[in-house]
């Protein structure tokens, strides 16, 4: 876990609330689920996604898709801090194929809020396959 210093520094319920209002605008017609995101960048700038399903159900966009493409579209940089909520607007944990889009653009470093607190992405996803194994 994250030393409790380093978590209760930063606003999580800033973030948290950036992540519902995200979540707010989700389409989600079919599961009825719908997921906010919110990420801070490394340059300071907060970046939010929501989820967006499709009649094709294995086309659907999960909410953290959305956050990379904003972070993509509005300068890149490295995410530094996440969180993700429900539809009630609780704390979320990133599915598998989410933890690996995060770990490309936030790494072992990026602080994860979750139902159990703060935690590392390197806590969360440990041995995780990215970019330096291509080289």
């Amino acid at each position: 876990m994250t030393p409790p210093a380093v978590a209760a520094a930063f606003d999580w319920a800033a973030l948290r609330s950036a992540a519902r209002d995200a979540m707010s605008h989700a389409y989600a017609p079919y599961s009825g689920y719908p997921v906010g995101a919110a990420a801070v960048a490394d340059d300071g700038r907060t970046v939010t996604g929501c989820n967006v399903e499709n009649a094709s159900y294995g086309l659907g966009l999960c909410a953290e898709c959305g956050l990379v493409s904003q972070l993509q579209a509005t300068g890149g940089g490295r995410l530094t801090h996440f969180v993700c909520v429900d539809g009630k607007g609780q704390v979320l944990v990133p599915c598998g194929r989410c933890r690996q889009l995060l770990y490309e653009f936030g790494g072992d470093g990026l602080l994860l809020e979750t139902p159990a607190g703060v935690i590392t992405l390197a806590e969360m996803f440990p041995q995780a396959f990215g970019p330096e194994h291509l080289a």
